[in-house]
């Protein structure tokens, strides 16, 4: 088993070089969100016996981790060691050597995948509007409709009143459903402003025919103009396309640079055992129990762009996405092939064998140990709210500062 000592600039040039590399910050979530690297991904030394093996699926990947002081970095040697994992070295100084040699730490939960979303506002002017105005218009009757692309347990818990439940990947599948008059403007909203953002440049990317603008700052934003929840809710959007959804889907992904596999693809990408191949089905939870392709993994297509470090934490690893419907995929695979991934969309592989059951997913840990995001729950003070808001708009200047992401806006 190799097990040395790294360095933060040898870190950095990895990332830079795009090389895989899981770099894992050892700590409990809670102290993850304090401060970390942009591309550090949060597995909790008490979390790898759990995860390692669903998150990490190449064993001699390289592996590099770090703490702040607390000492838990023979502990997860050891665990690593003993589930077969073999190149596997410590970041010299831990967290604070990181801070040392001038690098930026980045505060959060899926710190990179928030930044991409305001670098997207930032290039893009991706259209919003504030609260007030949002629910003026809906006082007046206006021609609306508005889309929340959080998970359903996200909307159902809080949501704009009279919204529609659109999770992420599903806006451009289900936008001609959700508002069929192409006269009505869809609003997209969600907790805070990532999601809304990618939803919003999503269907604006596509050719939607509405005009699309984002919530502005979200349930958040909302909530600090003192405007009603609603709790609760259940609506949800059906499937039903605009004209040329699918091809402009593929279009959209074709421009991104993401690459398109047929079933022999797939099998030469698995016939190399040096390189980390994610596979994701990124439909919804009860088509995957339906039936979905043996080896791919469950993540909803927006949850997916919002949580990619969760979901793939070797940096520098190959993305598979597959869908049977092919929209969902397209549009996800567009974005991370945008946030510097090697992103691939497979194109066969429903007229064969299917598997049926419900995703596997790791036990949840200790509540306690666990970021409280800021917009969860209804009982959030309006100062940790703004709080968080500052912090995001912040986030595209504090990019230029770190230099490594290689992000790009299409």
């Amino acid at each position: 088993m190799t097990r040395e000592c790294v360095t933060p600039s040898q870190v950095r040039s990895a990332l830079l070089l795009r090389d895989e590399i899981a770099f894992l910050d050892l700590r409990h979530e809670a102290a993850f969100a304090t401060g970390h690297p942009l591309f550090a991904a949060n597995m909790a030394v008490g979390r790898i016996a759990l995860e390692a093996e669903i998150r990490l699926t190449r064993k001699d990947v390289p592996i590099v981790v770090y703490d702040a002081g607390e000492g838990l970095v023979a502990t997860a040697i050891e665990e690593f060691a003993a589930l077969g994992y073999t190149d596997i070295s410590e970041l010299g100084g831990g967290l604070g050597a990181w801070q040392d040699a001038g690098y930026e730490l980045f505060q959060d939960v899926n710190s990179y995948a928030k930044a991409f979303g305001e670098l997207v506002e930032s290039r893009r002017h991706t259209p919003s509007l504030p609260a007030d105005e949002v629910a003026a218009l809906l006082s007046s009757g206006a021609n609306v409709a508005i889309l929340d692309v959080r998970r359903f347990d996200e909307y159902a818990t809080m949501n704009i009143p009279g919204s529609i439940s659109v999770p992420g990947a599903e806006l451009v599948l289900r936008a001609r459903k959700a508002a069929p008059d192409p006269a009505t403007t869809i609003i997209v909203n969600c907790a805070g402003r990532t999601r809304s953002i990618i939803g919003t440049q999503s269907l604006i990317n596509a050719g939607v025919p509405n005009k699309v603008v984002a919530l502005r700052n979200g349930t958040i934003g909302w909530t600090l103009a003192k405007h009603e929840l609603e709790h609760g809710a259940s609506r949800r959007g059906a499937i039903g396309t605009f004209e040329n959804a699918a091809s402009n889907a593929r279009d959209v992904a074709y421009r991104a640079g993401v690459r398109r596999l047929d079933l022999d693809d797939l099998v030469a990408l698995l016939a190399q055992p040096h390189r980390t191949l994610y596979r994701f089905d990124v439909r919804d939870e009860q088509e995957y129990g339906d039936g979905h392709i043996p080896g791919f993994r469950h993540y909803p297509g927006g949850q997916l762009v919002q949580e990619i470090d969760m979901a793939a934490p070797v940096r520098g690893a190959r993305i598979v996405l597959t869908d049977n419907l092919g929209i969902r995929a397209d549009m996800t695979a567009s974005w991370l092939a945008q946030m510097g991934w090697e992103a691939y969309a497979l194109d066969a592989g429903y007229d064969g064998r299917l598997e049926a059951g419900r995703p596997v997913v790791p036990p949840k840990g200790d509540p306690a140990l666990r970021y409280r995001r800021p917009y969860e729950g209804t009982d959030v003070s309006p100062a940790k709210m703004q709080a968080y808001l500052d912090w995001e708009f912040g986030l595209v200047e504090q990019l230029r500062r770190d230099g490594t992401h290689g992000f790009f806006v299409i």
